[in-house]
């Protein structure tokens, strides 16, 4: 990727964006919601592994520095796409969608990555996809009540339902028929993994890796909806809200957020999660070509 030095305008970048289906049709009553095409995706990501594979597929790249992230501009399966990698916890996620949506033009935003599992039938393998988000970490009691944002009277932050639901739908096509034949068996076998189920509903977020069992026993009698925990989530969600940007994210489940949390995790991401993301996004982008039967 070659280094660009347009950032110094903003406008420079957002000038050079490819506009493409910037109208749509409001949904009739009684409809699903429709998601409203981004003039400018932007795509992020925890770690690196999570993203390598959209690295990978993204056409005509250029590389802009920018707060100590790099930013890969480009074309994703014919949208305008920013590639980021935030970093892990919630500083670091809420800064780096501040910048996608002040400084590169986002106009919607998308996290995949991975997450522990909590919610009852949420198994390693299995894919969330948030509906609402919620910091399990916060509590400014007893100025605020616990969870609450403050000053916002808010607990709980959702995600767009049109994006959402275009996200849940891609993820069925991908997964719908035999999603574990992109996953070598051997892979498979090491992990135990069965046929991926889909999840939707609440995802927790926090600056602590939760790899107790002791500490997940604790969120599910805090939180007994909460499907999922990770660490940047929450964060996105409610800079997305400020701005008034839709918002959606979708995560594997690489562990149950126990002592066995930490084993092989990077082999997960790198084996599994990296591929369900790329073919998830592809799907999205691009719902007439079904990644589940390539």
């Amino acid at each position: 990727m070659q280094t660009s030095s347009s950032l110094s305008n903003p406008q420079n970048i957002r000038a050079q964006s490819l506009p493409f289906d910037t109208e749509q049709t409001p949904a009739a009553a009684g409809e699903q919601p429709r998601r409203q095409a981004a003039r400018r995706l932007g795509v992020v990501s925890a770690i690196a592994q999570e993203q390598a594979g959209l690295l990978d597929a993204l056409q005509q790249p250029r590389r802009v520095r920018h707060g100590n992230r790099d930013y890969a501009l480009g074309r994703l399966y014919a949208h305008d796409v920013v590639l980021v990698l935030c970093g892990i916890g919630k500083v670091a996620a809420a800064a780096t969608t501040t910048s996608l949506i002040v400084e590169f033009g986002c106009d919607a935003l998308v996290f995949t990555g991975v997450a522990g599992g909590l919610g009852p039938g949420v198994a390693v393998g299995d894919v969330v996809i948030a509906d609402t988000l919620l910091q399990h970490d916060l509590d400014a009691r007893p100025l605020y009540p616990r969870f609450e944002v403050p000053d916002s009277g808010k607990t709980r932050f959702a995600a767009d339902p049109a994006w959402t639901q275009a996200l849940h739908a891609a993820a069925q096509r991908v997964f719908g028929a035999d999603g574990l034949r992109r996953i070598d068996a051997a892979t498979r076998d090491a992990f135990g993994l069965h046929q991926p189920r889909l999840h939707r509903g609440l995802v927790v977020s926090g600056d602590r890796f939760i790899a107790t069992r002791a500490d997940s026993d604790a969120l599910r009698a805090a939180l007994p909806d909460a499907l999922a925990v990770e660490m940047e989530g929450a964060a996105v969600a409610q800079v997305c809200h400020d701005y008034a940007t839709p918002f959606a994210l979708v995560r594997t489940i690489s562990d149950r957020a126990d002592d066995s949390a930490h084993v092989d995790f990077g082999r997960f991401i790198r084996d599994v999660a990296s591929h369900y993301s790329q073919a998830i996004m592809q799907a999205l982008l691009q719902p007439a070509a079904d990644p589940a039967c390539r």
